[in-house]
């Protein structure tokens, strides 16, 4: 339901952060909404080069999702996979957007000053004490890139961090391979995203209720004291 809303909000020279992206399907799916939105934005006469856009693609919930199941498979082939699989849909996201944002339909926004819509890793904080705790931030280097490091992050990246010009585009094939490693393993991607988008929604939409009911109390005190004073 968010896709036409990406458009919409572009279309009138709204900036949009679009988050909750978990699969390569969905961001393909988010990069069109954008392109459209960015078109009609023209259309509009809206200045392009005043809007903005990222698209927030999440990282280490794919591995926690992906350990689970691994674990439950328990044979030493499937643990051999644990914490691969973010990274890997990471790249292969990438690798999405390097072709979307090289295309003419793109070459065409670009000369009417619009700016790409970036990649930006969400969720980077390690979740398992195992993994290196920077690796999600070592191993998503590329060109465009956001990465929104928590702060604890931002001070293991400052102390021990390797940075290295790209981390990416080189690996497409590998992050395939894990992908497909996963499968073979009897390891459902599609019902891994599928879980954690219904699940962010969920969290999200519980947040934003718990938001709203905070506001309410707010006005309502608000309201009884000035009435009491009254």
């Amino acid at each position: 339901a968010g896709l036409p809303a990406i458009t919409a909000a572009l279309a009138e020279g709204i900036s949009v952060n679009v988050t909750l992206i978990f699969g390569l399907d969905r961001y393909s799916q988010v990069m069109e909404a954008f392109l459209a939105g960015m078109e009609q934005a023209r259309a509009n006469g809206h200045d392009l080069s005043k809007i903005a856009s990222v698209a927030s693609f999440f990282v280490s919930r794919v591995d926690t999702e992906v350990d689970k199941r691994l674990d439950k498979l328990g044979s030493a082939e499937a643990k051999a996979l644990r914490g691969k699989a973010a990274v890997a849909n990471a790249r292969l996201a990438y690798q999405r957007y390097a072709e979307v944002f090289s295309s003419e339909r793109w070459r065409a926004l670009a000369d009417a000053g619009a700016h790409p819509q970036r990649p930006l890793w969400a969720s980077t904080s390690t979740k398992n004490p195992d993994y290196r705790d920077v690796v999600y931030v070592e191993e998503l280097i590329a060109p465009g890139t956001v990465n929104t490091m928590p702060e604890p992050v931002i001070h293991a990246y400052a102390d021990h961090g390797e940075t290295r010009p790209d981390t990416v585009t080189g690996n497409y094939e590998d992050a395939r391979q894990v992908l497909d490693a996963l499968e073979r393993h009897g390891v459902d991607f599609a019902d891994v995203v599928a879980t954690l988008e219904r699940e962010g929604v969920e969290k999200f939409e519980a947040s934003w209720a718990e938001l709203l009911d905070g506001v309410r109390r707010s006005i309502e005190a608000a309201a009884a004291q000035v009435g009491g004073k009254a």
